[in-house]
């Protein structure tokens, strides 16, 4: 049976192999995506190997996956789950836990972040009723910085969740000083900056808790998945229960009793003696992750220091080709940082002499694909016009980059050959407009 399956996967692999398209890169042909997953022989191996097994639900190679992560971003605990958006639920929904006692936030709490963000960011301050207090970013890297954020801290403020916007770290040493000298949580929202540092230190450490994505667009893919990670073990004790039904009982699916005492608890108002498997602590739901997931994880964890790299070459080598286009804000790095870049946001001069839609449509003629800045300004939205915040200051940047900012692509998959085309591109456009 080893010998089968050895020459199966062995056929997988050079499956693989013949099915890449060996077709060369042709300018204005080729279609050029902004993001994507960069998935290889391991990659389909993988997937194929856990579907031999037949692990259809979480299973070892989920388990496999949060340790090695947690070790690689050096965090205690890592809780798979089934995407980063989830991810964000989990955080936020901890933070109202009983477990926290005094210190969990209750609705009408308050929670800063930023307007320019993502809506699932946002959202679990919203479902969990407490009130997003929302500040302005920079617009050279896209972040807030702390001043604004200890400007928006009022008596009812309890947590910080900012994102690290297209993996340009923002100053996180000072956000987690401001949240220690008011006494808040911190979460980093982490899912377009694995990779990242910020003061030599990686992104995603500095929070009480961190979330990761890894739909195809972000720095590892699983399809659809995302994590937890925190070294709280009290935090990460209470993600866990909420991604598996809210139930007590920590036994991984499968396994019973791992605490000798699974019929001496009593709780609530059970019964003695009642199933700890049975027993719910919190309102929780099912958001776990499959080993086929993970599976595609553990094989795109072993290339993410490989996939630092190309991102961050790439963006650095489309950095110098528009460096001097007039008409045109381009990014810069966070001081103090070294991001893992998501991608390449551009803002276009609100007095330059064509709009954000004019480049933009140009670009895709070009095949060459685009994306807004996520939300720009969420406060704009329909989803938000009815919902509680509390805005502090004005969202002047906010707005620019709702009407004028767009990015382009710089993950791995891209070659020197497609970054040139699409500075190439932006410069001749720019000229033309002169």
């Amino acid at each position: 049976m080893s010998d089968r399956r050895a020459l199966l996967l062995d056929e997988v692999r050079k499956y693989h192999q013949d099915i890449q398209p060996d077709r060369p890169f042709v300018p204005g042909v080729t279609e050029i995506w902004p993001s994507g997953a960069l998935l290889d022989a391991d990659d389909r191996v993988a997937l194929v190997e856990a579907a031999l097994d037949m692990r259809i639900a979480a299973g070892p190679s989920a388990r496999r996956f949060e340790s090695n992560f947690a070790r690689k971003l050096r965090r205690r605990k890592a809780h798979l789950t089934n995407s980063g958006s989830s991810a964000n639920l989990l955080a936020v929904s901890a933070l109202t836990s009983h477990l926290l006692d005094d210190r969990r936030l209750r609705p009408g709490d308050e929670v800063i972040t930023v307007a320019a963000g993502f809506p699932t960011t946002v959202n679990p301050i919203l479902q969990n009723g407490l009130v997003p207090v929302f500040v302005d970013v920079e617009l050279s890297t896209y972040n807030t910085t702390a001043e604004r954020v200890a400007s928006a801290i009022g008596p009812r403020t309890r947590a910080i969740i900012l994102a690290h916007t297209l993996g340009n770290p923002y100053d996180a040493v000072e956000m987690a000083k401001l949240a220690n000298e008011y006494d808040l949580f911190f979460i980093e929202d982490n899912c377009d900056a694995v990779g990242s540092t910020y003061a030599g230190r990686l992104t995603g450490t500095f929070g009480d808790l961190a979330t990761v994505s890894f739909y195809p667009a972000h720095h590892l893919a699983m399809g659809e998945g995302g994590c937890v990670l925190t070294s709280n073990l009290v935090l990460a004790r209470i993600v866990e229960s909420l991604r598996d039904w809210g139930r007590d009982c920590w036994c991984a699916p499968g396994e019973s009793d791992t605490c000798l005492k699974r019929f001496k608890y009593q709780l609530g108002t059970l019964p003695a003696g009642y199933d700890h498997k049975y027993i719910y602590s919190h309102v929780g739901y099912n958001m776990k992750a499959t080993d086929l997931q993970a599976a595609l994880g553990l094989t795109q964890l072993a290339k993410l220091d490989e996939f630092t790299t190309v991102r961050r070459r790439n963006w650095r080598r489309l950095r110098h080709q528009l460096d001097g286009v007039p008409h045109l804000l381009l990014p810069e790095p966070t001081p103090s940082s070294e991001p893992s870049w998501f991608g390449f946001a551009i803002t276009v001069d609100p007095e330059a002499p064509f709009t954000r839609s004019r480049l933009v449509s140009f670009l895709e003629d070009r095949r060459i694909g685009t994306r807004q800045l996520f939300a720009g300004n969420l406060t704009r939205h329909p989803a938000y016009l009815d919902q509680p915040y509390r805005v502090v200051g004005r969202l002047t940047n906010s707005d620019i980059i709702t009407e004028q900012t767009f990015w382009v692509g710089v993950y791995p998959a891209l070659t020197d050959e497609m970054i040139d085309y699409v500075g190439s591109s932006i410069k001749e456009f720019v000229a033309c407009q002169q």
